[in-house]
């Protein structure tokens, strides 16, 4: 009797130690589980992910994929470069611009015409002077701007490509079965009988 007592207990703790490592292995391959688990603590600290699950999956496989951190962190340098740069030029431009609106401005306060009028001219053609020199350089802001939306887009675009396996492979590790569905519509159907019945 004991010795059948001692198998059963080895029995039953090989059975849960397979249990346990099973559900283990399957949540370290499920980037979704992963993702969830995280949601209620570390991933409402995560400032990139915006509750947006495709981020939230994407992040889980940066965690453990070198070549994706790289990737991620060269998008990271070039859009933060590419702002530093932008706001280098604007502000020279942006101030210019500034000089020639007050300029405009207060020419308006002069009193006589002639006067009035000539301070305006050359407000104009400096104004227009420099809109010439700047006007390459508003190109290659533009151009610089919509290579960074470009860029965006399809990381945005390999983001999703890179978790919709990840998505798919949480979909087959939990399939939908109808069994407690049509249990649960028997019980609602056996109570409606007898509300039916009771006069």
């Amino acid at each position: 009797m004991k010795k059948i007592l001692f198998a059963s207990a080895i029995a039953l703790s090989v059975l849960s130690c397979k249990e346990n490592s099973t559900k283990k292995h399957a949540v370290v391959e499920n980037a979704v589980d992963n993702a969830e688990s995280s949601i209620s603590s570390s991933i409402k600290k995560n400032t990139r992910s915006y509750g947006n699950l495709v981020h939230e999956i994407y992040d889980e496989l940066l965690k453990n994929n070198k070549a994706l951190q790289e990737l991620d962190q060269k998008i990271e340098a070039i859009n933060k470069e590419a702002e530093e740069t932008i706001a280098e030029y604007n502000n020279v431009i942006g101030k210019s611009e500034t000089y020639y609106n007050d300029a405009v401005a207060l020419s308006n306060s002069v009193t006589d015409s002639l006067t009035k009028k000539q301070i305006e001219q050359e407000i104009k053609a400096s104004s227009d002077r420099y809109n010439l020199k700047t006007q390459t350089i508003k190109i290659l802001i533009d151009k610089i701007r919509k290579n960074n939306a470009a860029i965006r887009d399809h990381y945005v675009v390999f983001k999703i490509r890179k978790t919709l396996p990840e998505i798919e492979k949480y979909q087959n590790a939990h399939p939908l079965k109808t069994n407690n569905l049509d249990q649960f519509i028997n019980k609602q159907n056996q109570l409606l009988e007898e509300l039916k019945k009771i006069k």
